[in-house]
């Protein structure tokens, strides 16, 4: 309703008419105001978060959405996501669905992989693997497998790494550069007191053989010798695993880098990597892993007395009921000894526990979310937790880059391309119990973002592309926001002004 009144506040007799221009009036201005502010046009934007695009389908039922708050990470049903730069993968227990946000009309792919329902076998990890033409999704089981498929939903690669569960997928690398005199890419597979590293080069040629033979045949055609060949151990991708179990069992862990070798030792052409890890019995702990396979007594008895107990057990079992006849099944694939871990730090504060662990794009910084709502920030090659934040229980952080404290006259120039040099890394922590995003200046600046988001929101970030050249304009690291609620896709502004 439209009041008129005079200037003591009583209402005036005025005629429909001038009431009709009044509102005319009002909405004329409006008008105008939209004009002068071409962002609220197009793109919506918002608290400095741009729209992408929607997700919501029919096909999300079978995840929970529909319910308030389904993909918050204390739902009742954990949903793992990862981000591609035009895809979104998402699954539960037993299936995968690869969607986009762009087109609407985009066909969706749902991926069922063949698990164990004798054991309960379920998806517990799922990552996309990048390069430059060939794009296709890695997910990790509850019995150590690691499978691949296509965007078609074919199978690529099965191997066991290890017994046990898969906890992450974690790509990333580091170019060479000034700062860098070896570059390293890799895929980290995170088991409770296990870590394995598979390298991005190994990867990459497997997958081009196999996209190379599937082209060479009709593109709907699925040869027998390919089912044949599914987790056959001839075809296993080299991998170098170890055991970081001294401290307790892990929940989280990542590999840093390269770091040089320990002190008096010779120098070798073998690389030495730094592995940290966070756990219930120690909240931080540091490793030295090395490409030597000299095992420890531990490793001996795990990767050698183990498995002979188990062979032991169903020869037994093969010896009791042998007039059954003989089972089909493929043997069970060899396990790969443990290499070498040296201990290099350990941070004990009971009751506080690790719960999280995230990596700068260089691995020199990583921020670990612990069960006090503190978020600490190390310092991966000092190994010194330079800051702290507290209030933030199921915090979940991401690195990202922001045009902070730019030039006005190189923001003013059109000619201007930001570089590489330009932005500065931060780090944005989203506190679900409090309703906010934070943005952080690292490694000591201020708070240079605060953002007010629902409930069942989640932070994502697209994963790291192996083999990209250096791209021009520079692409900086970006942080995505995904309503639940809506099926929204946002992203964060990496402008401030």
């Amino acid at each position: 309703s439209f009041y008129v009144g005079d200037a003591a506040g009583r209402p005036n007799d005025h005629s429909d008419a001038d009431i009709k221009f009044a509102q005319l009036s009002r909405e004329k201005e409006e008008s105008e105001i939209k004009i002068r502010n071409p962002v609220s046009m197009s793109k919506r934007s918002h608290h400095h978060l741009t729209e992408l695009g929607c997700i919501a389908c029919e096909d999300l039922t079978e995840f929970g959405a529909g319910k308030e708050g389904w993909l918050a990470p204390d739902a009742g049903t954990t949903v793992l996501c990862a981000l591609d730069a035009h895809s979104l993968a998402i699954a539960n227990r037993s299936v995968v669905l690869i969607l986009g946000w762009s087109d609407s009309d985009e066909p969706r792919v749902k991926i069922r992989p063949e698990l164990s329902p004798i054991e309960a076998e379920r998806i517990t990890a799922i990552e996309w693997l990048v390069f430059d033409d060939i794009k296709v999704i890695a997910i990790g089981t509850s019995r150590g497998f690691l499978l691949m498929y296509s965007l078609r939903g074919d199978l690529i690669h099965r191997q066991m790494v290890y017994h046990g569960q898969i906890i992450k997928l974690r790509v990333r690398g580091t170019k060479k550069d000034l700062m860098q005199d070896i570059s390293s890419e890799d895929v980290c597979v995170v088991m409770p007191g296990v870590i394995a590293r598979f390298d991005g080069s190994d990867i990459r040629s497997m997958l081009q053989r196999w996209f190379q033979e599937t082209h060479s045949r009709f593109w709907d055609e699925k040869s027998n010798k390919d089912l044949e060949d599914d987790g056959n151990s001839d075809n296993r991708l080299p991998y170098q695993i170890w055991n970081v179990n001294k401290y307790g069992s892990c929940v989280d862990a990542a590999i840093t880098g390269i770091m040089p070798p320990p002190l008096m030792e010779l120098q070798s052409s073998q690389r030495y990597y730094c592995a940290v890890t966070i756990g219930d019995d120690a909240v931080i702990s540091a490793f030295r892993l090395s490409e030597d396979r000299k095992r420890s007594l531990v490793g001996v008895i795990l990767s050698k007395v183990m498995p002979v107990t188990f062979s032991t057990i169903a020869s037994f079992s093969k010896m009791i009921w042998r007039s059954e006849p003989t089972p089909t099944s493929k043997p069970e694939e060899k396990l790969q000894s443990f290499a070498r871990a040296s201990s290099l730090t350990c941070l004990k504060d009971y009751p506080r526990k690790g719960e999280k662990l995230t990596l700068s794009p260089s691995g020199t910084l990583a921020a670990i979310t612990d069960s006090l709502g503190r978020i600490l920030l190390l310092d991966t090659q000092a190994l010194v937790v330079v800051r702290i934040w507290k209030g933030y229980r199921d915090a979940n952080c991401f690195f990202m880059e922001m045009l902070v404290n730019r030039d006005d006259k190189r923001a003013s120039s059109s000619y201007h391309v930001p570089g590489k040099s330009d932005y500065c890394l931060c780090l944005a922590i989203h506190a679900p119990r409090k309703g906010i995003i934070e943005v952080w200046q690292m490694r000591t600046g201020p708070r240079v973002l605060a953002i007010q988001c629902a409930k069942g929101c989640r932070l994502l970030q697209p994963t790291y592309r192996f083999g990209s050249l250096s791209d021009s304009p520079y692409v900086p690291l970006e942080v995505f926001l995904l309503n639940g609620d809506s099926g929204q896709l946002s992203v964060l502004n990496r402008f401030l002004n």
